[in-house]
């Protein structure tokens, strides 16, 4: 693990897995709406709401999906991990007080690149609502001996 308590890209192996949950709540989606600009109907009123197929408020898919990056950043490979593209699939509607579990493994690492390839799905309830790939850089050992070698003066 690195000073930030997050993997380097030394550290990872391939299946390895990390978890993250949270309850999307009125508040994390009227916050969302206001934070990206998305006042779809279908999110923020719920009259218009039960008149869509999914009679019900629904919350914003890439609310959902930020929680994919609160495991990527929080958990694996952590702190420090920088995003580089993630494909999505959205599978399912999720709803005010519904909690998303969202899960990454690593499926490749590419060493002359230093990335990590991740599967990434968020669940509700054990129902698969969103999956799909993630690609980051994650820390590395080698940075942080070539950045005390440089703040040293060597």
């Amino acid at each position: 693990m690195n000073e930030l308590n997050g993997y380097d890209f030394e550290d990872l192996q391939p299946g390895m897995a990390a978890t993250f949950a949270k309850t999307i709540t009125e508040a994390d989606i009227l916050l969302f709406a206001g934070a990206s600009g998305d006042i779809n109907a279908v999110h923020i009123n719920e009259q218009f709401a039960r008149t869509t197929p999914f009679k019900g408020r629904i919350a914003h898919g890439m609310l959902t999906a930020s929680i994919i990056s609160a495991t990527i950043a929080g958990r694996l490979p952590g702190p420090g991990t920088v995003y580089l593209g993630q494909n999505l699939r959205f599978k399912a509607p999720v709803r005010p007080g519904d909690t998303v579990q969202a899960e990454v493994v690593i499926k490749e690492l590419i060493p002359g690149k230093r990335r990590v390839v991740l599967s990434t799905v968020c669940t509700v309830d054990g129902k698969v609502v969103i999956d799909g790939e993630a690609v980051v850089i994650p820390t590395s050992r080698g940075d942080q001996v070539n950045q005390r070698t440089c703040s040293a003066g060597v």
